[in-house]
This record gives C-alpha cells, structure tokens and sequence, in this order.
C-alpha cells in the first residue's frame, strides 16, 4: 500500500511510510520553522490530491497532559522525561501513524524520534539504550532537518515567546545559572548530536535561515523526488 509522511525537528526531519517505512519527517529545534514548513507542505500536498495525517510532540490523548504537568515542575529526571515522551510517541504511533498509513496516507510529522534521541543524548543518555527504545519507530522515506543556529534561535524564542523555555535551554543540566547561557550552550550540543546523527541515518540538512518561500520550494522538490521514486517501483 503506497504511502508517505514527512517528519520535521528543529531541523525538518522525520517524512512517511510505505510497507513498513515512514515517508517524511522534519526535525529542528523550536523557532526553526518547522511548523509554518508542515502547514505549507500539508496545503500543497492535499491540493494535489494526496490525503495526509500529521503527529507530533506531545500530541497524544494519552499523556500529552500529564507530561505537560510533570514538565511544569522542573523536577523530571532524564529518564523519566525520556520515557513519557517514548509514550507519546508509542501512543501516536498505534492510534496515528500506522493506521494512516494502512489507509494510504502520507504522514508527516513535526518532529519525530531523532529529536526525542538528540535531546536525551545532549542530556547524557546512552545511544543503544535510545536506539532499542525507539525500536519500534517506522523507518521515514525522508527526513529533514531545519538547521538554524543557536543565535538565530535565541532571537526567534525571544521574538515568539519573549522568554526562553526552560527544558529548550537545558537548565535542568546545570550548564549555567544564566538562562540565556545555558541555552547557547544545549542549543549548540544538540545541534553537533544531530549531525553525529546525520552521518548515521542519512537525513537531510536543510538550512533553516532562509526565506520561508525558498526552504518550501527546497522541501517540495525533494519529497516530490521521493514519491516519484516510490511510484517508478
């Protein structure tokens, strides 16, 4: 059965799936341009008549409120964070992704495991045991990653939310008492785990500091290459 998805982070990663595999998924930190990205791509896919289903963080009916909760407090352990979001994924994975893809759908996703994977890691976890916990997670035909730099995203957060998110800044590493600090600091860790991972499952890297218009054109040409390729099998 022919499908597809498209997964975003703060770099577009995570794109869909066909007999097992995911198509599409777009990766980058927050204030990367991921979701104005996965609204364009969802537009122009369902005008041209390919039906899509989207997931992402913190979106599934089973725990995406308790985690928001838990995360309030600024009390979770690294594991216990690693987990909750390994349910909502579970939980989005069964209820969404599968079923949509079975349907023929095209998934696209903002932000899929590498995300989850990069964080835990810049946090102090360890690969293998994030590997056989993320297991489970359908192999995407596509993954893009929104790259913009920590000064970039600095600005973005500021501009968008006129502060800057706790756990987006790593304050519960302790890398400094000075939120803006320690957010340059996680900000660039987790962007060197993302290209250690790049070299390991192949995603694209897509620079994020660009036009809106020029970063959609780049995505449309490159997941229209993917549906043609599975289309010409």
């Amino acid at each position: 059965m022919d499908a597809a998805a498209a997964f975003f982070e703060a770099v577009l990663a995570d794109a869909g799936l066909v007999n097992g595999k995911a198509d599409g998924f777009d990766e980058g930190a927050d204030g990367s341009g991921r979701s104005t990205q996965i609204a364009e791509l969802v537009n122009w896919l369902e005008t041209n008549g390919r039906p899509t289903v989207q997931v992402g963080l913190k979106r599934s009916t089973l725990v995406s409120e308790e985690l928001e909760k838990a995360q309030a407090g600024n009390i979770l352990s690294h594991t216990t964070l690693s987990l909750f979001y390994a349910t909502d994924f579970a939980d989005q994975l069964e209820n969404i992704i599968l079923p949509g893809l079975r349907a023929g759908l095209m998934v696209l996703a903002d932000r899929y495991i590498y995300t989850l994977m990069v964080r835990d890691m810049a946090r102090g976890m360890d690969e293998a045991w994030l590997r056989n916990l993320y297991g489970i997670a359908p192999i995407p035909d596509a993954v893009f990653y929104l790259n913009v730099p920590p000064e970039e995203l600095v600005q973005r957060s500021f501009a968008k939310n006129t502060a800057l998110d706790y756990w987006e800044s790593g304050m519960d590493l302790g890398l400094s008492r000075d939120m803006f600090d320690s957010f340059m600091k996680y900000q660039t860790e987790v962007q060197q785990v993302f290209r250690g991972l790049q070299a390991t499952y192949g995603f694209t890297i897509v620079d994020g500091l660009r036009s809106a218009e020029a970063i959609n054109t780049e995505l449309r040409k490159k997941i229209s290459a993917v549906l043609a390729g599975k289309e010409g099998h």
